[in-house]
């Protein structure tokens, strides 16, 4: 008996440890700060501990949400507007957690123009990426400050970055991400004014970048979906506690990206990010329906959108008791 024991003492655990669940996050855009707490989790193990192994898709033409949808990825990075139309279409997508309480995004022109509210849009040229989004933002927060959205010309930039199409002179006024186009224009010394929109109007602080799911997958796998919830939610406050030491796990696996950008970048992200597990990712239902209401209001989407179907807190990890 006791070399039976001895025997399963020595190689019991290993040949009867499960094996680690396979679990596929498809990202929105390749890789940067937004994603930091992905890598950090995989990096620090905490995948790992939750006996996952997560594999990343990088972007192709085919959007991360249409992967989730399709069932080639569980989870994926997208925003709310994009969970709000795919549900406004009947697509089962739902958001289970938020990357950061606010939206981190707004208007930005160079210094010289003068740019200092929407009202100062009037008969000045937008470059964007040409979404129908776009302009309901721009007519919204003109209309809220009693400017006439008909006289700005509307032109589409592609990808082109905001520091690139200023300094050209393609556009007077454009839509950024404070925390990776705002700071390498500063970068770059350029003087610029910059417009939050979670400042502009109540509707337009909505969730970006959201972390989404399916209601199959939900159903299917709810221990998986806690499990990988948590280990991204310690990823992600991982990331916002020790930003610099996210910043190199990022690189570690984005070495084409600049370093002081990234650097910075993920210091700035830092300061919008929640610092406790229990907050982690937490949405608020009026947050959804104020924005799926003005979305169909404004022809964003064609059928209304229950906000409670469209997320869910239910998988989000609590606070660790001490």
């Amino acid at each position: 008996m006791r070399k039976v024991i001895a025997l399963i003492a020595a190689v019991g655990l290993t040949t009867c440890a499960a094996p680690a669940l396979h679990v596929r996050i498809a990202l929105d855009w390749t890789p940067n700060t937004n994603h930091s707490g992905i890598f950090a989790a995989e990096a620090l193990g905490y995948f790992a501990e939750e006996g996952l192994e997560v594999e990343v898709l990088e972007p192709s033409p085919v959007l991360s949400l249409q992967l989730v949808a399709s069932g080639r990825a569980d989870f994926g990075i997208s925003s709310q507007e994009y969970v709000v139309m795919a549900r406004a279409e009947n697509t089962p997508i739902v958001s289970v957690a938020t990357l950061f309480p606010h939206n981190t995004s707004g208007f930005a022109a160079l210094q010289s123009l003068g740019i200092s509210s929407p009202a100062d849009f009037a008969g000045r040229r937008y470059g964007g990426w040409g979404s129908d989004l776009e302009a309901v933002m721009i007519e919204t927060v003109m209309r809220d400050v009693g400017a006439d959205p008909s006289t700005v010309e509307i032109l589409g930039m592609g990808t082109l970055d905001f520091a690139t199409a200023a300094q050209a002179d393609l556009a007077d006024f454009f839509w950024i991400y404070y925390g990776w186009e705002g700071l390498y224009a500063e970068q770059l010394g350029l003087s610029f004014s910059y417009l939050p929109l979670a400042e502009l109007d109540p509707v337009l602080d909505y969730y970006t970048p959201i972390i989404a799911s399916s209601e199959e997958f939900l159903s299917r796998a709810p221990d998986v979906a806690r499990r990988f919830l948590r280990a991204l939610g310690r990823g992600y406050v991982f990331a916002a506690a020790s930003p610099d030491e996210a910043a190199e796990l990022l690189l570690r696996r984005a070495p084409e990206l600049d370093r002081a950008l990234v650097v910075a970048s993920q210091r700035w992200l830092a300061g919008q990010s929640e610092t406790s597990l229990g907050a982690w990712g937490r949405q608020r239902a009026e947050v959804w329906q104020r924005f799926a209401d003005w979305a169909q209001e404004h022809g964003l989407v064609r059928n209304a959108v229950d906000a409670n179907a469209a997320f869910t807190n239910g998988f989000l990890p609590e606070e660790p008791a001490e």
